[in-house]
């Protein structure tokens, strides 16, 4: 709908647009500018006090200056602000000013003015607590989408480098930017993101990037394997961009998707880029260790224990000598959902008592629970290691799919015991192998299909120079 040349009329529409009278924060201020009479319109909070102030003075102190082009010698004469357009529609109006902008309409002209002085309440860009590194940069991405963009560009001042615009959401038209750098990045994928944005109809992205997600890439309930990364770290989406990736960022959230991601993305972390090749590799195959063990620990060592006459004379010592009152397996779900307990309490809990909490619960409750006869000490002592082995997985998302692999196995270990942990690992294979990436490809690459240089690179941690001249 176009403005009208009536500034009278102009204002009886936003008023029936915009809640002006009804809403404390939506602000319409009439004044007089060049001895015409205008109207400003604006979001209480987001506009940046001094600087309006300051283009308002200005044009309040202007002369009349006639009819002819008033809004362009404004424009190039009087507002000295860089982010300054024109707009001759009340839907760019409304846009506009509920993401913070300010509009400015005048009498006898049929375009107005948006004015870019918004500021949004945000924090400072503090290390993210998920990805903390002993040695590195310490910023972190915030909750405003700008601020974002500038952390990641300072790191790559690259011209190809694009940040597209988007909007999402019928209601909250909440802000979304594609990053990627053209000359790196696969066109076919950028296209195919474009346009699944493009078919997205929901009201709102509630959730930020989580429900971006899952509006974008359709899966199988029974799926948990992560098909996209997350990081809050500007220096991991900048290395994944120089790789070819693509990033989403979504506004209101401090973290970006970086797409397409593999199983083994999930397993790599900033800290091994910051320590010498040598203890990288080191503290990657730790991790990879830890990984494994987190899955597979509990239902192997309670198949062994289930069949104790095949152990050789080296492997008796495995299994306790007493089972105690409640089955081995039923210990195990009840140390599975005990520690989730703990998890989500400490979530929960004030940064104050969060290790009164941890001592509560990792020490005081094991402790008794052996002594009334609850556990054995074995049982507590293998959930403790694969507990260590699911916090040292970089990605929360991955550690959750292999948390509910791992009590899938166990269950089927415990209720059907050989045929049950074969059965367990071939259906959580077939999930693995069939499962792909967001470009359609495999999601066990480059282990299938394998690809012997890129393999190499996950599991060693390379020196720089090695990997672009394999490149």
């Amino acid at each position: 709908m176009k403005l009208y040349k009536e500034i009278q009329k102009n204002k009886d529409v936003l008023k029936s647009r915009l809640p002006i009278d009804n809403s404390f924060d939506v602000i319409g201020r009439e004044i007089e500018i060049g001895k015409k009479d205008s109207y400003l319109v604006f979001i209480d909070g987001f506009a940046k006090d001094d600087i309006m102030l300051w283009i308002l003075e200005t044009l309040q102190a202007m002369e009349s200056v006639g009819n002819i082009n008033f809004i362009k010698k404004i424009m190039s004469k009087k507002i000295g602000y860089i982010e300054v357009e024109t707009f001759d529609e009340f839907e760019t109006l409304e846009n506009s000013v509920l993401s913070g902008a300010i509009a400015l309409i005048l009498d006898g002209e049929s375009e107005g003015l948006i004015i870019d002085a918004r500021e949004y309440p945000v924090r400072g860009p503090d290390e993210p607590d998920l990805e903390k590194v002993t040695r590195g940069s310490r910023d972190g991405l915030v909750e405003t989408i700008v601020f974002n963009t500038a952390l990641i560009r300072r790191r790559i001042r690259d011209p190809h480098l694009t940040f597209e615009m988007k909007s999402v959401g019928k209601r909250s038209k909440t802000d979304v930017v594609v990053g990627y750098i053209k000359d790196l990045a696969d066109q076919k994928l950028v296209d195919d993101i474009d346009k699944k944005l493009k078919e997205i109809d929901v009201e709102a992205l509630i959730m930020a990037e989580k429900t971006l997600e899952e509006l974008m890439i359709k899966k199988k309930w029974y799926n948990p394997l992560p098909q996209v990364k997350f990081t809050e770290r500007p220096d991991v989406v900048a290395a994944h961009l120089l790789e070819g990736h693509i990033a989403i960022i979504v506004d209101t959230s401090p973290s970006v998707m970086l797409l397409p991601a593999t199983l083994f993305h999930f397993t790599q972390h900033a800290e091994d880029y910051y320590q010498n090749p040598t203890v990288g590799t080191y503290i990657r195959w730790v991790r990879f260790i830890g990984m494994v063990f987190s899955f597979v620990l509990l239902p192997l060592w309670l198949l062994l224990v289930y069949n104790k006459d095949m152990l050789p004379p080296n492997l008796s010592f495995l299994g306790p000598k007493e089972t105690g009152v409640i089955p081995l397996f039923i210990q195990f779900i009840i140390l599975e959902l005990g520690i989730d307990l703990l998890r989500v309490a400490s979530v929960h809990t004030p940064n104050s008592l969060s290790t009164s909490l941890g001592i509560v619960g990792g020490l005081i409750l094991s402790e008794f629970a052996i002594k009334v006869g609850w556990f054995v000490p074995e049982t507590v002592l293998y959930m403790a290691i694969v507990a260590l082995g699911t916090f040292s997985t970089p990605s929360i998302e991955f550690s959750m799919a292999i948390r509910i692999f791992r009590l899938f196995l166990l269950i089927l270990t415990g209720l059907f015991k050989v045929y049950g942990f074969v059965t367990g690992l071939v259906i959580t294979g077939i999930i693995m192998l069939t499962t792909k990436s967001f470009n359609n490809k495999s999601y066990l690459w480059p282990l299938i299909p394998l690809d012997i240089k890129a393999l190499s690179n996950v599991l060693f941690r390379k020196p720089i120079p090695e990997i672009k001249k394999h490149k």
